[in-house]
């Protein structure tokens, strides 16, 4: 499972950067969808990050 961990810390590391390098690179309308896109990455592994622990705690009251 640290492989998983450590992919998201990677997403959002490369998430960030991307942020940061997107202020110039982009017009206004595609930066706009980016972010959008980021913000739904950013909310997915969050989510999944929650599936995760709550199978976690499953398998450990069994």
């Amino acid at each position: 499972m640290p492989t998983c961990t450590s992919s998201v810390s990677e997403v959002k590391s490369e998430s960030l950067r991307a942020s940061e390098s997107s202020k110039t690179c982009y017009q206004t309308d595609q930066q706009v969808k980016l972010l959008t896109l980021q913000a739904e990455v950013e909310s997915l592994l969050y989510q999944l990050q929650n599936l995760k622990q709550q199978r976690i705690a499953l398998v450990a009251n069994e």
